[in-house]
């Protein structure tokens, strides 16, 4: 092996380790008890704060992303994932669970943080999107910089300002989101974004193809026996 592939080897077991040790240093939430496949309710391991849904709640067809606001790869699948979500809004439930690798985006949790305290006052998606959109303003910003930020995206959907402020500092966020580390941890997920649908995993030949991903849907409505009119299928 040539001095450059002992470089790129040396990078790679280094962020193999770092998530590693992300891991294995979250705190142990036992979530044996829960169907995680399934829309997870408000319950004191989450802090009360239960699965962020968007769509149809009691539908029996739930994709649920795995994601970190800081990846940009979970960027550049969000405007895929928004479009399908909105299309079958009324068929299916999107559910979007927290898996901030802060080994490599030191940045994420603090998004997920004001992502979550966003929806404490009836805001999580347009956060999320917005957080998603705008990431290259914030994904290297000093801890200081990003505070200002956040408040300033808070400002924009016209959050309550103290409100949003003691949501962020809330142990309630801070287990939600400790929650679903447990769950992607329970899962043996070690990249975002990682995609199941009605719990079957997705592999990014589906989820990063615009029309397998949407067929792949379409298939599990069907199975469901959830009928679909062919103009919103096209």
């Amino acid at each position: 092996m040539g001095a450059k592939g002992w470089i790129i080897f040396s990078i790679a077991a280094i962020g193999a380790l770092g998530a590693l040790i992300f891991f294995s240093g979250q705190n142990r939430i036992d979530v044996s008890e829960f169907n995680l496949d399934s829309i997870i309710a408000a319950h004191e391991k989450n802090g009360e704060i239960g699965d962020n849904v968007f769509g149809n709640k009691d539908s029996r067809v739930v994709l649920i992303e795995y994601g970190d606001f800081q990846c940009p790869g979970c960027a550049g699948v969000n405007p895929r994932v928004t479009e399908i979500a909105e299309k079958y809004e009324d068929k299916i439930a999107f559910v979007f669970r927290n898996l901030p690798l802060t080994s490599m985006h030191p940045n994420a949790r603090a998004a997920a943080a004001v992502a979550q305290a966003a929806g404490k006052q009836g805001k999580y998606w347009e956060m999320h999107n917005m957080l998603y959109e705008k990431q290259s303003d914030w994904s290297g910003a000093s801890s200081k910089e990003r505070g200002a930020i956040f408040e300033g995206y808070a400002r924009t959907l016209e959050l309550d300002i103290n409100a949003y402020n003691e949501a962020l500092a809330s142990e309630a966020i801070t287990q939600k989101i400790n929650f679903d580390l447990a769950i992607a941890k329970e899962k043996n997920l070690k990249s975002t974004p990682s995609f199941s649908l009605n719990g079957t995993a997705l592999d990014d030949s589906v989820w990063g193809d615009d029309t397998k991903f949407e067929e792949a849907v379409l298939a599990e409505l069907k199975k469901a026996g959830i009928e679909i009119d062919e103009e919103s299928a096209e």
